[in-house]
């Protein structure tokens, strides 16, 4: 009548040891020739990296500078009077324009931030 004792609980904190006693050796991210190499030095790393902020800063200013012109747009249309009716145009322009400048905008941040990884992997 008593309950039987289950399976003994174990406290998982990193991967099953092997046979010989210690860990398996971890795998290469990149075995040689199969594929590009990481820059080597700090500098080329460096350089890497401002090259995408700069990428990333230049893409959300022309994000914020398009998008951002929205509500100036809309102020500037004139309503067809007081009532709870909207004009077409305010549809458009909030549902339809925005959507080329992100589609235009990403698509120019990943070929340029391709473009700078593989010109330091290139070297």
């Amino acid at each position: 009548m008593g309950a039987e004792p289950g399976p003994r609980r174990e406290v998982v904190t990193a991967r099953p040891r092997t046979e010989r006693g210690g860990l398996p050796l971890p795998r290469p991210a990149n075995p040689p020739g199969t594929g590009p190499a990481a820059p080597a030095d700090d500098t080329a790393v460096t350089a890497l990296m401002r090259r995408q902020m700069r990428a990333a800063l230049t893409a959300t200013a022309l994000l914020v500078a398009s998008l951002g012109l929205l509500p100036v747009l809309l102020r500037l249309l004139p309503l067809a009077g007081a009532g709870p009716s909207v004009p077409l145009a305010v549809w458009l322009v909030l549902g339809v324009a925005p959507y080329p400048a992100l589609l235009c905008t990403g698509a120019w941040y990943v070929r340029r931030a391709e473009r700078n990884e593989g010109d330091v992997t290139a070297r």
